[in-house]
């Protein structure tokens, strides 16, 4: 059985940009059924041996990464390293700190590019994760399902 826990209700667009919600946003749609939201629980860590922590996210397949707030991930010893400028869902921009981290959702588990979110910032699982981690929403359920790998080209 996965360890997560999916609710259902409403959020924007799935553009092609990187794009993240601020949680005082998303939190009024958490009582609104039928629509569209998967939160699952994920454990993060520094290298997938130290310590973890526990971390309920949104899943959110139009955003490119992965954000836990900041606090978090420094208490299990990820650090910044470079910047990223981020564009919000209300269309304003801001940068925040890349660092690596070790997400883990079940058995799957994989290292991944993260953003260290700041106050206000929803916890967020983006689409480079859950590629890393082989995984996507099932439309049906709502919940997180493991991706039929496909190679495109032939092998010679």
């Amino acid at each position: 059985s996965h360890a997560g826990r999916p609710r259902r209700g409403s959020l924007g667009s799935r553009c092609g940009r990187q794009v993240h919600v601020a949680r005082r946003g998303i939190g009024r749609l958490r009582g609104i059924r039928g629509v569209g939201l998967t939160y699952v629980r994920i454990e993060v860590s520094r290298d997938g041996v130290g310590p973890s922590q526990s971390v309920d996210v949104l899943v959110d397949t139009g955003a490119t990464y992965t954000m836990i707030h900041r606090a978090i991930l420094e208490s299990l010893g990820v650090v910044a390293v470079r910047k990223k400028l981020i564009r919000l869902g209300d269309g304003r921009t801001m940068e925040r700190g890349l660092g690596l981290a070790y997400v883990r959702y079940g058995k799957y588990e994989s290292p991944t590019w993260i953003l260290l979110g700041e106050a206000g910032d929803a916890a967020v699982l983006g689409a480079l994760t859950l590629e890393e981690l082989s995984l996507q929403v099932d439309v049906e359920s709502q919940q997180l399902r493991e991706v039929d790998t496909a190679l495109m080209v032939v092998a010679a």
